[in-house]
């Protein structure tokens, strides 16, 4: 499968830098921190208009003909944003499986900003939106370990939401597993989340992948699902996406219960 890009030879270039999206966005960046050393693990990049503006408004700009334009340019913004904010953990940016044709072309693009901006490629996570249905799975699996093979890492991200669950942890192996906010919220109080998210928890494990939990709000939510083996973290409980910018985290947040007065 090919598109307009990859016959043409400046393809890359231009749709790294975004021409011809007739829109352009920026990007803002969220802490997943490690409550166990209170350490940043990663930021995930996420998408944002130049006022601010969410990243629901700029997907509704998205369509089949910009698709793969659109993600050759929000890797290539966040890799050159991390870079100018010395981001030293790792960089987490989301991707459109149904926008990669060929991970071997689609790829050059970032590397080339990685190289431009001194950023390594083993300080990326790719994640895979597991809401966007993808009906070739055998091509995706092809995309992750050709990633693996450059040296990048690899998450599924809400997973628990979209359309393959299981599935798809079984078929793609990643080094994360990030678990959907619906999985999360309230989990304090609903018996069948702790029990689904303990079960994911002790597979994830054996198949040796990390799992985060995002969307975190509440302290409540957080002390379950640490009783259930979580250490990493992401939501509005440690910080909201910061503009441009690195958000700090309030450590003392991140205090077990016998630690808090």
């Amino acid at each position: 499968m090919t598109t307009p890009e990859h016959d043409n030879p400046h393809g890359c270039g231009e749709c790294a830098s975004g021409k011809g999206l007739g829109f352009d966005f920026t990007m803002a960046f969220q802490p997943i921190i490690n409550v166990n050393t209170q350490q940043i693990f990663a930021h995930e990049a996420l998408v944002r208009g130049l006022e601010g503006q969410s990243a629901a408004h700029i997907f509704t700009q998205v369509n089949d003909a910009n698709r793969y334009r659109f993600d050759q340019a929000c890797r290539t913004k966040a890799i050159q944003l991390a870079s100018e904010l010395a981001m030293a953990p790792l960089l987490s940016i989301n991707f459109m499986p149904n926008a990669v044709y060929q991970p071997e072309l689609c790829l050059r693009a970032t590397i080339a900003a990685a190289e431009a901006s001194g950023f390594p490629l083993d300080q990326i996570i790719f994640e895979i939106t597991e809401s966007e249905k993808v009906d070739d799975l055998a091509h995706l699996r092809h995309i992750v370990e050709y990633y693996h093979q450059r040296g990048f890492k690899t998450a599924i991200d809400d997973f628990g939401a979209g359309y393959s669950g299981l599935n798809l942890l079984a078929e793609i192996p990643t080094d994360v597993v990030k678990l959907d906010m619906a999985l999360i919220r309230n989990i304090d109080q609903r018996r069948a989340s702790q029990i689904i998210v303990k079960g994911i928890v002790q597979v994830c494990t054996e198949l040796s992948s990390t799992v985060i939990a995002e969307g975190v709000e509440t302290y409540e939510e957080l002390n379950v699902l640490r009783s259930l083996g979580i250490e990493l973290f992401q939501g509005y409980y440690f910080a909201r996406p910061a503009f441009e910018a690195l958000a700090s985290v309030p450590w003392e947040r991140c205090a077990p219960p016998d630690a808090i007065a």
